[in-house]
């Protein structure tokens, strides 16, 4: 093996970082497959595009077994549904919105694809909001199905408090404290709000180890004709 080709294999093994094992944005997906989804959708996001999570195919065809989507009416005028498929996109739980406001006492669980990017603060304010819920002061009365939030400035939120330590097991065998989940959930929405960001950073370390390697081969080529004319 030449010096070239040892030089060249060395810059490889550099832009060729490996996937995480277990990242934030992997957790997050667990806690919403496990809480999240019983109320909220994704519609700007394909089951497929978790492969990009470590989602294997088989776990998304196991996944999209257990959803039901529309699919027209039958001959009698009935609704039909059909088992979702890769391509699908991960749809609300509710067949319709009437029926998911009738469920959340008249208010419409947000679809969460961009939630990181159209709320303020993004994914730093979507934990807060999800560790932030207390018990109502005394003398301060919510309506029903309200709940006491300390970080937003009205005070109160549709969404019951939906994280609890030790409700869910992680793969990776980290402790699922409220703390972690949010932060992973949190994790996981700003991925899904940003799609291209992971693909971006690859190519942004590929095209960092080529300069990387192109200025060592000028530095060495630089070097060799300097010595011969010495």
């Amino acid at each position: 093996m030449t010096r070239w080709t040892r030089i060249l294999l060395l810059a490889i093994s550099l832009t060729a970082l490996p996937a995480a094992a277990s990242t934030p944005a992997q957790r997050g997906l667990v806690v919403f497959q496990q809480v999240c989804a019983a109320c909220h959708g994704m519609e700007h996001v394909d089951y497929g595009n978790m492969t990009a999570l470590g989602l294997s195919p088989n776990d998304i065809r196991k996944w999209t077994a257990d959803q039901e989507l529309p699919d027209g009416v039958d001959n009698n005028g009935d609704p039909k549904t059909r088992h979702a498929t890769p391509s699908d996109p991960i749809l609300s739980p509710y067949p319709n919105a009437a029926v998911g406001r009738l469920a959340n006492h008249g208010l419409l669980p947000p679809d969460l694809s961009r939630l990181a990017l159209t709320l303020p603060g993004g994914a730093d304010e979507i934990r807060q909001i999800l560790l932030s819920y207390a018990p109502t002061p005394p003398g301060v009365k919510l309506d029903d199905g309200r709940y006491y939030n300390t970080a937003l400035k009205w005070k109160h939120i549709g969404m019951p408090p939906p994280l609890q330590d030790g409700m869910l097991t992680y793969p990776d065998g980290t402790r699922a404290t409220s703390a972690q989940m949010a932060g992973d959930v949190s994790a996981f929405l700003d991925w899904v709000a940003h799609p291209h960001q992971t693909e971006r950073r690859r190519i942004g370390l590929y095209v960092l180890g080529y300069l990387a390697l192109m200025a060592l081969l000028t530095f060495l080529l630089q070097r060799r004709v300097w010595s011969s004319r010495r």
